[in-house]
């Protein structure tokens, strides 16, 4: 046989064999990626698609059904918000891991809870088998802002060791709901008793100084701390300090002194707003 005729079949032999092989590559690469998907799910993908078509076909009809369900949607977006006061700020997720039985996605969310912020990164685990699906939170990292109370830091702490979000957005807005309450409170007696009430660390402090302006020296420190725990039970603790003068001290030691268990008295009575009303009206006209 003529070599230039047995060189052309070995190129066409060598080239079939590398047809085959990049062939061979692509059904195993089309089989692994196939196995992401059970026939259930591919089932459930065609029936969608075909529901897609159907809904191109029917033209300003579903547009009509979309903008209406989106509407419903935002609507109770909107009532969850203002009964929780958390508003997600921004929210992404990137898949680190992807089988056939499990998934894992790292999540970011930043938002905040009337004035405070917050910002979480953590894992979802996603199983699923013929049965059920489950998930579980790993990995979680909570940033809060303001920081400096020990307690808010510790329920914190706790909430990212167990990985609850749940109890974590459900006390925290329970926790923002009494901060908030108690901004605007300081905010209120600031306002109507400027000459009496001073705030040394501002709006966002623990404490309010009442300051008689008749009686130099003479004060009344109004301390209201926020306690959570770290199953997030969230409790308004309350009391009354005392600075006074040697000279008013000696006229008036008794009433001073029972002036802190007589506050409490009155929180309990009362509550907050007219206990703090009634403590400055009466230390304001005294002389």
């Amino acid at each position: 046989m003529d070599s230039n005729i047995c060189q052309v079949y070995e190129d066409e032999i060598q080239s079939l064999k590398e047809e085959i092989k990049l062939l061979a590559e692509k059904y195993e690469d089309s089989q692994q990626e196939s196995t992401f998907f059970s026939d259930e799910e591919i089932l459930m993908s065609i029936k969608s698609l075909q529901r897609e078509r159907q809904g191109e076909s029917e033209g300003h009809g579903s547009a009509s059904d979309l903008k209406a369900q989106l509407e419903s949607l935002e609507t109770h977006l909107s009532f969850l918000m203002k009964l929780t006061g958390i508003q997600f700020t921004s929210h992404s997720k990137k898949t680190l891991e992807k089988t056939r039985n499990k998934t894992v996605r790292k999540h970011r969310l930043t938002g905040n809870c009337c004035s405070l912020s917050f910002h979480l990164e953590f894992q979802l685990l996603e199983m699923q088998n013929k049965a059920n699906v489950s998930a579980a939170i790993t990995d979680l990292s909570i940033i809060m802002e303001p920081r400096g109370n020990s307690d808010l830091d510790k329920f914190v702490s706790s909430s990212e060791q167990r990985g609850s979000l749940l109890t974590f957005f459900r006390s925290l807005s329970s926790y923002a709901e009494w901060y908030e309450h108690r901004r605007y409170t300081f905010l209120h007696f600031k306002e109507k008793y400027p000459d009496i009430v001073t705030l040394p660390e501002g709006l966002l402090g623990d404490y309010i100084l009442l300051r008689n302006p008749k009686t130099s020296g003479f004060e009344l420190m109004i301390v209201w701390k926020i306690h959570i725990d770290e199953e997030g039970r969230t409790t308004p603790v309350l009391d009354l300090l005392t600075k006074v003068p040697k000279q008013v001290l000696e006229q008036k030691m008794a009433a001073i002194e029972n002036a802190p268990a007589h506050f409490r008295s009155m929180l309990l009575l009362v509550g907050i707003e007219e206990a703090i009303e009634n403590l400055v009206s009466v230390f304001g006209s005294e002389r």
